[in-house]
């Protein structure tokens, strides 16, 4: 039974997750020949003040 973990920078509508974890589980099922109901998604959202890439955090970027 696969379980994927997928962490996410908040701000995702639930129709962007929804195709999300669709396709996700497309995927696996036909990389690791499981049927959808053995694929197990957990979706957890970050806000971007708790990731950081390269010393700084998501929230302390600047944007272009």
């Amino acid at each position: 039974m696969p379980i994927i973990q997928i962490h996410l920078i908040e701000g995702r509508s639930i129709e962007q997750k929804r195709a999300l974890v669709e396709k996700v589980t497309a995927a696996v099922c036909e990389s690791v020949s499981v049927t959808p109901e053995h694929v197990k998604i957990i979706l957890s959202d970050m806000a971007k003040h708790d990731y950081a890439t390269a010393g700084v955090l998501k929230s302390d970027e600047v944007k272009v």
